[in-house]
């Protein structure tokens, strides 16, 4: 059965960083699947927030984030990363990575993502 698990949220102050993780069992191997962060809360729908494509370093970005945030990959751990930097009150949300299973979407369309992690929460305060 696959499953991802998703850690490393927290309260920070505006500017702060966090590193979020998450770690897929045997099933899923990060380096042969496009890997995906996500994002949600009370007051946004889930919004696609990074992108790392199979088998290569290529990675993308909402515009919101792009040069804040790095999606990365350890193979070897077979876990995928979200460095987050100089973040904002407009970051809070509830994060979960994403296995991406259907080519003909776009990356950011939730739809072409099955094997979602339970998400961790990261608050960013003023």
């Amino acid at each position: 059965q696959a499953h991802l698990w998703n850690s490393g949220g927290g309260s920070v102050q505006v500017g702060g960083s966090l590193r979020l993780s998450c770690e897929a069992n045997g099933s899923i191997n990060v380096l042969k699947n496009g890997m995906a962060w996500f994002r949600h809360s009370q007051q946004r729908e889930r919004e696609a927030v990074a992108y790392i494509f199979p088998n290569l370093d290529t990675t993308t970005y909402t515009d919101s984030v792009r040069g804040r945030f790095t999606i990365s990959r350890d193979s070897a751990k077979n876990i995928i990363y979200l460095q987050m930097n100089n973040l904002k009150p407009e970051d809070t949300a509830t994060y979960s990575c994403a296995r991406r299973t259907r080519q003909d979407l776009n990356w950011v369309n939730d739809v072409a993502y099955a094997d979602w992690g339970q998400g961790t929460q990261v608050t960013v305060s003023a």
